[in-house]
């Protein structure tokens, strides 16, 4: 049976450096969960690999034919969601699957398969260290940064909802602890 693992953070708290590296991981057993989103490709992104790319009006039809097992619109105009289609494909091929979700999604995610899911919320040390993580990638306006950080207050209110949560202060620990969730959970 696969198991469904969540996982949630605010940007810049090192999400995705988590989940490259538990991907890396075989004795994990997981497959990603690529998400849909109405924004364009960036760079060389294709459309079945980062994501799925829809148009806004396209994403609304998804929404319109509940074909999404959740979404969110995280910025004007600016949708993302999981598709069930992609959840009924990853299931059909035995491994567990692992999402990249903003918490409204994850508490989404958990309604629709309650006792399949394991939630994780990854923690930023302090604001003051989310704030330098997020200044020093260099890809996002002062006025994006404080848009990050807002979204980052709102969604850390959600963190009790989540079944573990990890402080990612130190990437090598925080890893470590994550694996060791998706293991006791799998071995169950």
């Amino acid at each position: 049976m696969s198991h469904l693992i969540l996982i949630s953070a605010p940007s810049g708290s090192g999400k995705s450096t988590v989940i490259k590296q538990l991907m890396q991981d075989e004795s994990l057993r997981l497959s990603f969960s690529i998400s849909a989103t109405s924004r364009p490709p960036r760079g060389n992104e294709q459309h079945g690999v980062e994501y799925y790319f829809y148009t806004p009006e396209q994403f609304k039809q998804l929404i319109a034919e509940d074909r999404l097992v959740e979404y969110v619109e995280v910025y004007p105009g600016k949708y993302y969601g999981t598709l069930r289609s992609e959840v009924d494909r990853l299931a059909s091929m035995g491994r567990n699957i692992l999402f990249d979700v903003d918490a409204v999604g994850a508490m989404r995610i958990q309604e629709a398969y309650r006792d399949k899911v394991v939630s994780i919320f990854l923690m930023p040390p302090t604001f003051a260290e989310l704030r330098r993580r997020l200044e020093s990638r260099g890809t996002e306006s002062p006025e994006l940064v404080e848009e990050r950080m807002r979204r980052a207050s709102y969604e850390i209110n959600f963190a009790e909802q989540f079944d573990h949560t990890v402080v990612n202060d130190d990437l090598k620990l925080c890893v470590s602890q994550v694996a060791k969730i998706i293991r006791d959970t799998i071995s169950q």
